[in-house]
């Protein structure tokens, strides 16, 4: 199979896009909050742990806790006790509070509106940071690269990257700016919907005409 192009390679990247976006006409983020510090904390608890869980401690959490000063003064060992479900949850009530502490200090409580500030807050990365800006205030400046984006943009050829930063880089190289905050979305809609990971339903996916990978299983 001849090596692909870079300009073919965009021209069927767009062609994904657009078959998914028709796939999945309300993909957004699967967390729930109501402000941009309940998202930036839910993405803090969704490390290694399932949205869904996620959004079941979130329910009772957010309730407990209204405002970033609550989350700043809580005790550390309260604070895991709430999130003890997710895992991993002494450094992540660690970053929660931390963070809170932080925004206070630094920002007058508010989530700020660039990567390079976001990452400097206990707990946030450059993959936390671009959902707090992508979900929360609709800014783009990267791509999210989460399990499913690494899974699934590697069976397609966008990539054959397995490190999440030599990947958003490609990715980014590909993709139109105005489709980063959605690819994440499409992606993992799809990875739970159809391209599941030990079993992937190829023939009736909408990509397979698209896909190298599902060519060579069908």
């Amino acid at each position: 199979m001849p090596r692909e192009s870079l300009k073919d390679k965009i021209t069927r990247a767009k062609k994904i896009v657009k078959a998914l976006k028709t796939a999945y006409p309300d993909a957004k983020c699967s967390l729930n909050f109501k402000n941009i510090h309940q998202l930036m904390v839910a993405t803090i608890l969704s490390a290694q742990c399932t949205d869904e869980r996620v959004n079941i401690v979130t329910k009772d959490l957010f309730k407990k806790y209204r405002s970033v000063k609550e989350f700043a003064e809580v005790g550390i060992k309260q604070l895991e006790k709430d999130i003890h479900s997710t895992g991993f949850y002494k450094n992540k009530a660690k970053s929660i509070k931390r963070s809170a502490q932080q925004l206070l200090e630094y920002h007058n409580g508010s989530i700020p509106r660039t990567l390079d500030e976001l990452v400097k807050l206990a707990g946030v990365g450059r993959k936390t940071g671009s959902v707090v800006l992508g979900a929360g205030y609709g800014l783009t400046e990267g791509i999210v690269v989460d399990t499913h984006v690494i899974r699934i943009s590697n069976l397609l050829k966008l990539t054959n990257h397995k490190d999440a930063l030599k990947i958003e880089k490609e990715l980014m190289t590909i993709l139109p700016k105005k489709d980063w905050i959605i690819f994440t979305h499409l992606l993992i809609d799809h990875g739970r919907a159809v391209c599941i990971a030990r079993r992937p339903d190829c023939p009736n996916c909408t990509l397979k005409n698209l896909c190298p990978s599902a060519k060579i299983s069908l």
